[in-house]
């Protein structure tokens, strides 16, 4: 029966989008990052990635590629970076479906950046990583 189904609550885990300079030190970009602030490592670790929302003066629908990157594993007290992202997608809902599992479990969250919220105002150091961005 569906009430005897464990669904593991996922703590510790998050996602960050950084605000960074590129290779080069010439430009800015923006990478996204899941991070592992659990004292132990997660295993296999997949995330999924889409945006989706409307365009506000046409009313039309947008959505994007579905994206899947297999991280591996990640440390304890650590960070993997899952994609670049791109200020043109800023105006849409973006999501980031992590998998991963831990002691024989899967665990499994979403975790959604609403449009317009991954803005200078709403950034804040990121712990791990001591950078700018905003972390859900």
């Amino acid at each position: 029966m569906r009430k005897d189904i464990e669904i593991p609550k996922v703590e510790g885990v998050s996602v960050a989008v950084v605000k960074e300079l590129n290779d080069e030190k010439t430009a800015e970009v923006y990478n996204v990052y899941v991070l592992n602030q659990k004292s132990v490592q997660i295993e296999n670790v997949l995330v999924a990635s889409k945006g989706y929302g409307e365009n506000k003066t046409t009313g039309e629908k947008i959505k994007t590629s579905i994206l899947r990157h297999f991280i591996g594993n990640v440390e304890g007290n650590s960070y993997a970076k899952i994609e670049p992202i791109v200020e043109d997608v800023f105006g849409i809902s973006n999501e980031y479906w992590v998998s991963f599992s831990l002691d024989g479990k899967m665990y499994d969250k979403k975790y959604v950046f609403l449009a317009e919220t991954i803005i200078d105002d709403n950034m804040k150091t990121i712990p791990i990583l001591e950078q700018s961005g905003v972390m859900i």
